[in-house]
């Protein structure tokens, strides 16, 4: 596999944000709130991230983007883990694994004690990806969101 994990650049957000609005409406019918969301969350990462402990892995094979995963953090002893995306054609090859492990990784040098990450119970697969990690659910309950009806879900996990 030579894919790379690079950092926030120039049309990540946009690519982002179309992407995310695309496939979660298709896969999920989750309307343009959704992506409002997902750029509100990408400009304030872009302007006000300390990238001495928040990092963005942007997973590149030559010059197409696949996927995301976002380190920030939540309070000096807790990383968030944020907008964990593949694109369908990238999924089921270990790349999900690999940033999930990357993303962590960071985390864990940053000197963070935990993890936690917000998700819904229909992304089966990254749940699958976190309980093989080492995470834990916290908390699941229905909300409507995004225009939908969906099973929100709180997880974390020991770094």
């Amino acid at each position: 596999m030579s894919i790379i994990l690079k950092d926030l650049g120039p049309g990540d957000i946009d690519w982002l944000v179309a992407e995310h609005s695309r496939l979660y409406a298709r896969d999920e019918g989750f309307d343009a709130s959704f992506g409002r969301l997902v750029r509100q969350i990408l400009e304030a990462f872009a302007r006000d991230h300390d990238p001495a402990r928040e990092r963005a892995f942007i997973a590149w094979d030559g010059t197409e983007r696949l996927g995301s995963i976002f380190c920030v953090a939540q309070d000096a002893q807790t990383a968030k883990l944020r907008l964990f995306f593949l694109v369908p054609e990238a999924r089921g090859r270990g790349l999900g694994k690999r940033m999930l492990s990357e993303c962590m990784g960071f985390a864990r040098a940053c000197g963070y004690r935990r993890m936690v990450l917000w998700t819904h119970e229909s992304h089966a697969a990254a749940c699958a990806l976190y309980r093989h990690a080492g995470w834990r659910m916290t908390r699941s309950e229905p909300r409507h969101s995004f225009g939908v009806d969906v099973v929100e879900q709180a997880w974390e996990t020991a770094l």
